[in-house]
């Protein structure tokens, strides 16, 4: 969801999950010599020490003591008063009053748009009617009961992220009917069935031996199961009919969990997935776009499919590995470089936008307030920089005095705002005074992400003030970014990586996801902040496993971001027919050139840019495609030919970004940005800021 808008030694951890109610995640240990592997332990904290939210209790499709899934690409099966097709991808799934429906969405574009909705093109009936409830899930796959109404399990289905496959287990003998006769088929084992549907193949295959080919009866439309028997279907992709045999033998031993494991060194992040196998044989998967990179063995020249994220192509592995460039986190930018006549001109509107925030109340809503402070934290690194000592003290003690009032853990049962609650239905923190759908689990990375970097940038320079406020912060980073499941006394866990998909490397911003194409997630620059604060906020306190935790989640989510919302490849063949730059709202059913708050272009590019930190030069690499972008936010072909061009909402988050195409233009930036009126400049930045980024990079 989002909102209306105003290098050294490699560091490893391995993520191990399972389907289990907790999530474990190994974490580094110093060692004499380099690092050593141990458990991952839960974040110290205590989510029952801060004030029970004042809201009701959510009703839950979910297993008891299982950690609520928010933020996740299968939350729309758990929340809300019905359940929401989802998409594994290449697939999607969707739930019935009797069953279930699975199929190989058509990708299409046309416009600002590329579609893939939902498509129940096989069907399976119960014959009676059942309730869908999530009984496990880890990092790439989710469980889902089949719930008569006597409370008895008809059988499970499996889902597994990244793989085109869908697998069903009767829980008792039971008959499955399908909207698609099934039957022998060519070039196929004897022992499996197939039905052509939409012009393609999809195999149904028996594991554990069972005989496909006898289990149907009436035609090929039912299937007569007995407890435990366990049944795929594979949806072959386009050229791979000619291996399609090697895929069912692959299909015959199916998934049942995953492990995920990552490595931080100076140049490369590495993400690594495990398929874990019933029979311990490999998976049928694919490698997406964001995995290009590879860090495996992998068999992947077996076919492929359009999926709305780019071409995936098809690979037979127990574990796929990529990489991702190494990010490291950064606050100010360099101003060593500049000549005393822009220091000076800076130091003079860093006077003036101190006087200005010092005049102001900031906001108490998590979202307005988290991005005031850590504007202002920017401000007061400036002021030090420059030797505005008197500004800097009276800002410093104005941010810390906020900042001490935000993490009062019992702060909320005195006031109704600035302060934090715990969710002891979702399981989650939040800040009151809501905003967005926080209450509901909406963008939790996206405010907390700003409360992290402020907190980390005052407490590398306070130890103290960091002691002081961790207690609060913690349970922030731990609601975001747990690296392993958080106990809480009296029910379920914090989830471990809430936000996160690891599959897809980024992360996820509506909290129950009550939409028909999947979860979404608009501000991949945002997410981007978050991993940044959270590695400051680690630095500063010197946790060396969550700070090795947050350059994984950072890097990643940085090369995820330019993969699909802003580089991604207009060679690709899904894109064909799109006439946009730039996809600012990403879901796994759809992605667009569009925002929650504006129609305008300047919106879509500006939102995948704001906060603009040291980091924040992720963005470039391409210069040609920022120019792309650029020309296609502000509807000209030449970008310095007039000023009046950039006075468009997030007028200053494009000058920033188009610093990034090189000195030259990062000079004629900075020119503009001098006479930008004071309405385009964003609620989370002030003019000294966007001054001294373009003056860093000219």
């Amino acid at each position: 969801m989002r909102r209306p808008l105003a290098a050294g030694a490699a560091v490893v951890l391995t993520l191990l999950t399972a389907c289990t109610t907790t999530d474990a995640v190994t974490a580094p240990v110093p060692a004499a010599s380099g690092v050593a592997v141990a458990d991952a332990q839960a974040p110290d904290v205590d989510p029952a020490s801060l004030p029970a939210a004042d809201t009701p209790a959510v009703p839950l499709r979910l297993a008891e003591g299982l950690a609520p899934p928010t933020n996740r690409w299968f939350s729309g099966l758990v929340f809300g008063d019905t359940p929401q097709p989802v998409f594994p991808l290449p697939v999607s799934m969707g739930l019935t009053a009797s069953g279930f429906a699975y199929g190989l969405p058509e990708v299409s574009a046309d416009g600002t748009l590329v579609m893939g909705g939902h498509a129940p093109q096989v069907q399976a009936d119960l014959r009676e009617p059942v309730t869908g409830v999530v009984s496990g899930y880890d990092a790439a796959t989710v469980a889902v009961d089949l719930v008569a109404g006597d409370d008895a399990v008809f059988g499970t289905l499996h889902l597994t992220r990244g793989s085109p496959v869908v697998a069903y287990t009767a829980g008792r003998d039971h008959d499955l009917d399908l909207n698609q006769p099934f039957a022998a088929a060519d070039g196929l084992p004897d022992d499996v069935a197939a039905a052509q549907v939409a012009g393609r193949t999809h195999v149904l295959v028996g594991a554990d031996g069972l005989d496909v080919g006898e289990v149907l009866a009436d035609g090929g439309t039912s299937l007569a199961l007995a407890a435990g028997d366990t049944v795929s279907w594979l949806v072959a992709p386009d050229g791979g009919e000619d291996v399609l045999g090697d895929l069912v033998e692959a299909v015959r031993d199916p998934v049942v969990s995953a492990e995920v494991g990552y490595t931080t060194a100076a140049d490369e992040v590495t993400t690594s997935v495990t398929y874990v196998t019933a029979g311990g044989g490999d998976a049928v998967v694919v490698r997406f776009p964001h995995q290009a990179g590879a860090a495996d063995d992998a068999t992947c020249d077996l076919g492929t499919y359009a999926t709305v994220l780019g071409t995936a192509s098809v690979c037979v592995a127990s574990t796929l590995g990529w990489t991702a460039p190494a990010r490291e986190p950064a606050a100010a930018p360099d101003l060593s470089g500049l000549d005393g006549g822009l220091r000076d001109e800076i130091a003079d509107q860093v006077g003036a936008d101190v006087e200005a925030s010092l005049a102001e109340v900031r906001p108490a809503d998590t979202y307005f307030g988290g991005k005031a402070l850590a504007r202002d934290a920017n401000l007061w690194l400036l002021a030090r920089e420059l030797g505005l000592d008197d500004a800097a003290a009276e800002l410093h003690e104005s941010l810390v005095t906020d900042l001490r009032t935000w993490t009062e853990p019992d702060g909320c049962t005195t006031r109704p705002e600035r302060c934090f609650t715990f969710d002891e239905s979702l399981r989650s923190v939040v800040g009151q005074a809501p905003s967005f759908g926080s209450d509901e689990g909406n963008d939790h990375h996206f405010h907390y992400g700003y409360f992290l970097y402020a907190a980390g940038v005052l407490a590398a320079e306070d130890p103290a003030l960091g002691d002081e406020v961790a207690p609060v912060v913690d349970l922030l980073a731990a609601d975001v970014a747990a690296a392993a499941a958080v106990p809480v006394e009296g029910g379920a866990p914090l989830p471990a990586l809430r936000v996160f998909d690891v599959v897809m490397s980024h992360s996820w911003a509506s909290g129950p996801s009550p939409f028909a194409d999947g979860n979404n997630q608009e501000s991949s620059s945002e997410a981007v902040n978050a991993w940044n604060g959270l590695a400051l906020w680690a630095d500063a306190r010197g946790d060396e496993a969550l700070a090795g935790q947050a350059r994984w989640l950072l890097s990643a989510e940085a090369a995820a971001a330019r993969a699909y919302w802003t580089d991604f490849d207009t060679t690709d063949p899904v894109v064909e027919g799109l006439e946009a730059s730039v996809t600012s709202l990403v879901w796994d059913g759809k992605r667009e050139r569009a925002t929650w708050f504006s129609a305008e272009p300047s919106a879509a590019l500006g939102i995948l840019v704001l906060p603009v930190t040291g980091v924040s030069t992720y963005l470039g690499g391409d210069q040609d495609r920022v120019r792309a972008n650029l020309v296609e936010a502000l509807g000209t072909d030449d970008l310095w030919a007039d000023p009046a061009a950039w006075d468009v909402m997030f007028g200053d988050q494009l000058l920033s970004y188009a610093a990034l195409l090189g000195p030259d233009d990062a000079a004629s930036a900075l020119e503009v940005a001098r006479d930008l009126p004071d309405e385009r400049i964003d609620d989370g930045s002030t003019r000294s800021w966007l001054l001294a980024w373009l003056g860093s990079q000219a």
